[in-house]
């Protein structure tokens, strides 16, 4: 013979309202047909009458879950109407119980206790009806059968309540961890805009000096203005190597994301190193930078490293917007703790179109936003503003560690 199971998944989906009136129809002929086969002797037999009453009996056990205290009253006094009619107690003996047990793990311990009070009483005038099983029997049978279903029945409430703590919970953490996807979107959403305003605004304000430069001087010194289009070229493929890494990372990140890691290589991270090539950049720009060095120079995090370059890289495109004929100086120190990076210039050009720091946040521009953004990244920090004998100043100050860094692959400048 084979027996069929059905899943598990396939069992939660019925409806318990239907299971329970299953389970009342299934207890009222259970007790009709023990009724009608068996006929001890000195019982009255089993008639309509008893049949009603054991439909008043079992019914009420359809509402054991929606009303759990009226199933109960209604099963304990339809058996007390059975009992008094003078027919067979054990026939009908189950279904308070099991009403008991629906009160129990649905309705607090006060209101359980006081329907298991109810029950021990029509359990007990049970017993008070067969005075063959005697008193002894007849008191430890009220007291223990409603004792142990209602221990069962409040270890299901308790359980339940756990159950429904633990999904309120894991709805928490579920939205907590949204929240935090869509931060971690969001943050990395603002790191590329950065690294996107640092490659295009750097590159892009240089190109457009040269260009207009190599317009203004083609019919008087054409070899300037070839030098100054060469400089175009190099500084388009700088910048087209750029956003070419930038594109690379977030490929790789999709392909890790599709289980496709690997296709393509990464491309160096900016560093200090590269400070060489900004300056000769923004010089062949018509800006004079002096870049310095002070301190043991030494590896650093490609982090800071990083921020270091785009910082200055960020400053100088600010000199070749605003004050391009001014003299800059970049110096990078290097301190037993701390990376301070300054980046000055003495004032040459137009005053008006200095960025304000105290009105930064109001301004079209997010240059310097974008630099304080990056130093609070790394625990630093980014002052701003015009110097008192002229000019403005750009200080970047990083925490770093005392030793050189075994994952750097950036040399500093010399």
């Amino acid at each position: 013979m084979r027996f069929r199971v059905w899943p598990a998944d396939r069992l939660r989906s019925v409806d318990p309202r239907l299971a329970d009136a299953a389970l009342a129809l299934g207890v009222t002929a259970a007790a009709a047909v023990a009724g009608r086969q068996y006929h001890p002797a000195g019982w009255p037999p089993f008639d309509t009458t008893a049949y009603v009453l054991t439909a008043c009996v079992a019914l009420p056990l359809a509402a054991r879950r929606s009303a759990p205290v009226f199933a109960l009253v209604a099963s304990c006094l339809g058996y007390a109407c059975y009992l008094a009619a003078g027919y067979q107690p054990s026939l009908n003996f189950w279904a308070p119980a099991v009403a008991l047990y629906g009160v129990a793990a649905r309705r607090p311990p006060r209101t359980a206790a006081a329907c298991a009070a109810l029950c021990a009483a029509v359990v007990f005038g049970s017993g008070l009806a067969a005075p063959e099983i005697g008193l002894t029997i007849t008191v430890v049978q009220a007291l223990g059968v409603p004792a142990v279903v209602w221990m069962f029945g409040n270890g299901a409430r308790v359980l339940d309540e756990r159950n429904g703590q633990l999904a309120a919970l894991t709805a928490r953490l579920r939205r907590e961890q949204e929240w935090r996807e869509r931060l971690a979107v969001s943050e990395e959403q603002r790191r590329i805009a950065r690294e996107l305003h640092d490659v295009v605004a750097h590159h892009m304000a240089v190109i457009n000096v040269q260009a207009g430069m190599a317009g203004y001087v083609f019919p008087s010194a054409p070899e300037q203005a070839r030098a100054a289009l060469g400089t175009i070229s190099e500084t388009s493929q700088e910048a087209l190597r750029e956003l070419r890494r930038i594109l690379t990372l977030l490929r790789s990140a999709a392909d890790i994301e599709d289980g496709e890691a690997g296709r393509a290589p990464y491309a160096p991270i900016p560093g200090l190193a590269g400070l060489r090539e900004v300056a000769e950049r923004v010089r062949a720009a018509g800006v004079a930078v002096d870049l310095r060095t002070d301190g043991a120079p030494r590896a650093l995090p490609p982090g800071v490293e990083l921020c270091a370059y785009r910082v200055v890289q960020e400053a100088l495109t600010n000199v070749i917007k605003h004050a391009r004929h001014a003299a800059v100086v970049v110096l990078v120190s290097y301190r037993p703790h701390e990376l301070l990076v300054t980046i000055t210039d003495d004032g040459a050009g137009d005053a008006d179109d200095r960025p304000d720091p105290a009105n930064v946040a109001r301004g079209p521009g997010h240059g310097l936003i974008g630099m304080r953004e990056r130093a609070k990244l790394y625990g630093g920090t980014v002052d701003a503003g015009p110097r008192t004998e002229g000019g403005f100043r750009v200080r970047l100050t990083l925490p770093v560690p005392a030793g050189p860094s075994p994952g750097s692959r950036n040399r500093p400048p010399a």
